[in-house]
């Protein structure tokens, strides 16, 4: 059976893409977090100043929220590159 080689460009795309939408979604669900609580994100949620609750909850928006982010961006992503490669078989003399 034959190896397939990853696809170099797709990974180098593929991480900053992870890392743009990383960065975004963060400072995104910063700002709906003081929005919503009128408060800044807890810079240290392991710190004893911030309360039990609230560094549950923030771990819980950040968790599912990047989550969400990544799983949406990087399959419109992938698809993307991937309707482009397509393309690009079909037409080599452009």
């Amino acid at each position: 059976m034959a190896e397939e080689r990853p696809d170099v460009a797709w990974r180098v795309v593929g991480g900053l893409v992870g890392l743009a939408t990383a960065w975004a979604a963060r400072k995104i669900l910063g700002f709906v977090w003081v929005k919503t609580t009128g408060k800044e994100p807890p810079v240290d949620p392991d710190s004893p100043e911030v309360s039990m609750g609230e560094a549950i909850g923030y771990a819980v928006v950040m968790g599912v929220g990047m989550s969400v982010a990544q799983i949406v961006v990087n399959r419109t992503a992938k698809k993307r590159y991937d309707s482009w490669r397509a393309l690009k078989q079909v037409t080599p003399g452009r």
